[in-house]
């Protein structure tokens, strides 16, 4: 396992989406990540970003390439993304090209302040995952860890699998 601080960068999706009233749209707000760090009393170092507040479907190619250089940038060598799972695989793709980091993306089917959300447990194998995996892209959601280039959203089934 490596050791140093974990870079936490978010960018919106459903994970951090609210809405105020039943007639109301959902809203992405502040990111609830380093709430639900703190809830599962994380004591590894990291520091949080919040790079974007936008749902996935907005993202645009310069969005992405935004992200792409903000990581190829950053000094830590292990970053845990957040991100809407509709276009996940996209940024996903995108940021492959980056050499020598660890980059998991991970993000939720519902937003991390229901109490039936899958946040918190995805964050968590976030977390674990760009701890102990090897430099590369992966996708960290439904209880799995996916290569990032081997996984799709299937829409219909409401999960990711593999290609």
């Amino acid at each position: 396992m490596r050791t140093g601080p974990i870079l936490i960068l978010t960018t919106g999706g459903t994970i951090d989406k609210h809405y105020f009233d039943s007639l109301s749209k959902y809203q992405i707000v502040d990111t609830v990540v380093r709430e639900l760090l703190a809830i599962a009393r994380v004591t590894h170092h990291y520091s949080l970003e919040e790079i974007l507040r936008k749902d996935s479907l907005d993202l645009t190619e310069d969005d992405r390439a935004c992200l792409v250089d903000h990581v190829r940038r950053a000094e830590a060598s292990r970053i845990v993304m957040t991100h809407g799972t509709d276009t996940m695989t996209l940024t996903a793709s995108a940021l492959s090209v980056i050499p020598d980091k660890t980059i998991v993306l991970t993000g939720a089917l519902a937003p991390a302040r229901f109490s039936e959300s899958d946040a918190a447990f995805n964050l968590g194998m976030a977390f674990a995952t760009v701890q102990i995996a090897p430099p590369g892209v992966y996708i960290t959601i439904n209880g799995s860890v996916f290569r990032a280039d081997k996984v799709i959203k299937d829409r219909t089934l409401g999960r990711f699998i593999l290609k």
